[in-house]
């Protein structure tokens, strides 16, 4: 260690205060963090690359300080989504420290692992007051049947209003207007429990009609229209 001519000039003044870091909430204990290794939790970052093209959240399950779990969600970049076959690769068995300082492939993926890792180290977890913490595996029950990410898509122009595209109930194939021309609900396919039913032998047409359901007041609408064509 160097110090400079004036440090080494200065007489000693004893240090008394030392009450180490302050306790942080992690899985239904409070812990005081000294080592990377005391930190275990879920929780989400979310990121974004500097065009802001496209963003990233990120969901880890951390234990004794080892990422046990990644879910990696991308939207809006094409590139991402193989950016984050990489990061999900690159992601399980490091340290959060290591993965803070790893080259996840995308800016936006990078930012979510920044994002994620103040939550972590803060105590700010989704499983903060939970006894034990959630099991490995627990962040796919974010994505529901047929394991595909919470999508919302709208589209809309002052000239011809808004279209939904895709909601958390699936890919929207009608909109259904009032006398208005307002929207007071859609029909919908739950596209990955089709692709599912498909997947185990339906029938394609009989998957879609399985899935296929509608929300609001569509079955009261006095026009319907399909958002991707009119």
């Amino acid at each position: 260690m160097n110090y400079s001519h004036e440090v080494e000039r200065m007489c000693k003044v004893a240090k008394g205060v030392n009450h180490g870091p302050a306790p942080i909430p992690e899985e239904g204990r409070w812990v005081k963090p000294y080592q990377i290794t005391d930190i275990s939790g879920l929780s989400h970052g979310i990121g974004w690359c500097a065009p802001q093209q496209g963003a990233c959240k990120l969901t880890l399950n951390v234990k004794n300080g080892i990422i046990e779990e990644a879910l990696v969600e991308t939207l809006g970049c094409s590139g991402m989504t193989h950016s984050a076959a990489m990061a999900g690769e690159i992601l399980t068995g490091k340290t959060i420290l290591e993965a803070l300082n790893t080259d996840l492939v995308c800016d936006a993926i990078n930012v979510a692992m920044r994002e994620i890792f103040k939550q972590l180290v803060y105590g700010r977890t989704q499983t903060a007051f939970s006894e034990g913490g959630l099991p490995i595996g627990a962040s796919l029950e974010d994505l529901g049947k047929g394991l595909r990410s919470q999508v919302g898509t709208i589209f809309s122009t002052g000239a011809k209003g808004v279209r939904y595209l895709e909601m958390a109930e699936g890919y929207i194939l009608s909109l259904g207007l009032d006398e208005d021309g307002e929207v007071i609900g859609y029909k919908f396919v739950r596209v990955g429990k089709m692709l599912e039913d498909i997947r185990h032998g339906f029938d394609p047409g009989i998957a879609l009609e399985k899935n296929t359901g509608t929300y609001g007041r569509y079955d009261s609408a006095v026009k319907y229209i399909d958002p991707r064509e009119e």
